[in-house]
């Protein structure tokens, strides 16, 4: 974890040292050109450095991890890596039903958002009770 720390501590440091940099070059102080590209620069500053200190301090709890170890053998990260999902068709049916909803706000056709809003919702079922019935029930 303290990989991962580190490069968004990098990235953090490059957005403070890239947002002024930028807001002195559009000439936002004075005629107030380009406020949304600063905002967005400063509001990604913030949101690299949260996930910076969430990390490290998260490392600072957990043991070290093989490929956090420097005297770390290969056959140290054997074993099982975790629970990987099988095939779905869940998120198709979700992604398609939110694309006709935005049509549907695109176009002004209300009672298609609805109705596809209501096929997203049972889609979204689906997809959260996935792992409750079938041939993948836990």
């Amino acid at each position: 974890m303290k990989v991962e720390a580190w490069i968004f501590v990098i990235c953090t440091v490059f957005l403070v040292l890239v947002t002024p940099a930028y807001w002195f070059v559009t000439d936002a102080g004075d005629s107030g050109a380009d406020w949304t590209g600063t905002s967005a620069l400063v509001m990604t500053t913030l949101l690299t450095m949260m996930v910076a200190m969430y990390l490290g301090f998260q490392a600072k709890r957990m043991d070290a991890r093989p490929e956090d170890r420097k005297d770390a053998e290969i056959a140290d990260g054997a074993g099982e890596l975790g629970f990987f999902p099988p095939y779905s068709w869940w998120p198709l049916w979700c992604g398609a039903a939110l694309a006709v909803m935005t049509f549907g706000v695109a176009v002004h056709a209300w009672w298609l958002f609805i109705i596809a809003g209501m096929l997203g919702a049972i889609a979204l079922c689906g997809l959260v009770y996935e792992y409750y019935r079938g041939e993948h029930a836990h």
